[in-house]
Parts: C-alpha cells; structure tokens; sequence
C-alpha cells in the first residue's frame, strides 16, 4: 500500500518534529510512506482567505497521484475510532484502492474545490488543535491502523 501526507507549511516546533519523524519511520514498515510538506501561501498578506486556500488546492493537486484516493482532514469530516480506522484502511486495500493520500491544510482549511475533488472527510476530533500537532496526531493514528491490522500489541482496547 502506498499512503502519502501531504501538509501545509513546516513543522517549526523541533520536538513535535521530532516525534513526527520517529513514527514516519516506523510507518515506513507497513506501507510506502511519504510525507510533503508544502511552502506556506498564508505568509504573504496580499493574498485573500480565499485566494490562499485556492493557491494551496493548486499545489496539492499537482503533487496528487491521479491514481490515489484523496482524503482530507477537516473538522467537519466523519470520525473514526482507532480500530475503525485500521479497518477502512484495511478495506481500502482489500479493495485495491492502495493508494491514499491524506492532507492537513493549513490555517484556513481546504477550499470548496477542493473538497468536491475529495473522496472522504475525516475529522480527528470536534475539539481543534494546532496543524503542526494534527501532524503528530494523525502520523500516531496511522501507525496504530497498521500495527492494529498487523494484530501487533501497541492498542489496547
């Protein structure tokens, strides 16, 4: 299976950077794992909400393998619990669909273009976090799918 995280602007944060990077590699042990990150448009203050989330959905198209199953993480997406989760990503490969692309946006979401394009919305939680701590929770999150598809101890229900 292929997964691929595409975000937003850079980790500034050293230690959520460095506990992003340690289940990165542990994922690399499941699936063919890559993670972007995408330069920033929010940092030139001539743009507008909308034209920053238009520039954004521009690069992320770009960088999207026509064949993959685009899913973005928004606050208004479907939750999951943790082995439910381990189960789509086991049906999605069951299914063939091995390739996934998840993205984090930046500050001001995904623009409705790009939602149309998408073929799920997952939400983490109704509470909001930092985009460089959704990161680490989703880089955690999937980890803990394939070590649960895997039947490996690390969740316990």
């Amino acid at each position: 299976m292929k997964v691929t995280l595409l975000v937003i602007g850079k980790t500034d944060d050293k230690l959520l950077k460095e506990l992003i990077d340690k289940y990165h590699k542990k994922l690399k042990h499941y699936a063919r794992f890559s993670y972007t990150e995408i330069p920033d448009p929010s940092r030139r203050k001539s743009l507008s909400i909308d034209d920053q989330k238009e520039q954004e959905a521009q690069k992320i198209e770009s960088l999207i393998d026509k064949q993959s199953k685009l899913i973005l993480l928004d606050e208004n997406g479907r939750t999951f619990s943790s082995r439910s989760f381990a189960s789509f990503i086991e049906k999605e490969g069951l299914q063939g669909n091995s390739n996934l692309t998840f993205v984090i946006a930046g500050p001001y979401g995904f623009s409705d273009s790009l939602k149309a394009k998408a073929h799920l919305l997952i939400s983490l939680s109704k509470m909001t976090f930092t985009h460089q701590m959704v990161r680490l929770i989703f880089s955690e999150q999937l980890y803990r799918a394939f070590s649960i598809i895997k039947g490996e101890p690390y969740h316990h229900d």
